[in-house]
């Protein structure tokens, strides 16, 4: 029998980065959401948490499941979900990208701390702003797709 922990912190925003998510009520429901349909689809989800605009979660990769896999499967069913009982207004999505990065073993804890301190966090730190600590902090830089770049 193979055994695989591969842990991975991914992170997704809102289409357009519109803050859909406005409520502590409505998020704790969405995010609920996704822990239960996470365990059915046999995806195992640590920790989910997120503010306005995104969400983070902490996922160990099973032998046979991908990080775009999964990240399709929690952003898709949960677009459906908010979609289907109309828990905002206007129509719901997912921006089509996310970011991941993998997690030692070591760092779990931390990044579990980190992740359901969302709330907290985003008192003094705008989302845009974790973004750019993440680009740097991982050495990644947006693609705007032209060649000249």
């Amino acid at each position: 029998m193979s055994w695989v922990k591969i842990w991975v912190h991914m992170v997704f925003s809102t289409k357009d980065g519109t803050p859909f998510l406005n409520s502590s009520e409505l998020r704790k429901k969405v995010f609920g959401h996704i822990s239960e349909n996470a365990l059915e689809k046999r995806i195992w989800l640590d920790s989910v948490n997120g503010h306005k605009e995104h969400i983070h979660c902490l996922i160990s990769l099973g032998r046979e499941q991908t990080i775009s896999k999964i990240a399709q499967l929690i952003k898709g069913e949960s677009s459906f979900y908010i979609n289907k009982n109309k828990l905002i207004p206007q129509h719901f999505s997912w921006q089509d990208d996310f970011w991941a990065v993998s997690v030692s073993e070591s760092h779990i804890a931390a990044v579990r701390k980190y992740i359901e301190g969302q709330e907290n966090h985003h008192r003094t730190k705008s989302f845009t702003e974790e973004v750019d600590e993440f680009m740097k902090k991982y050495g990644w830089s947006y693609i705007s797709g032209k060649k000249d770049d």
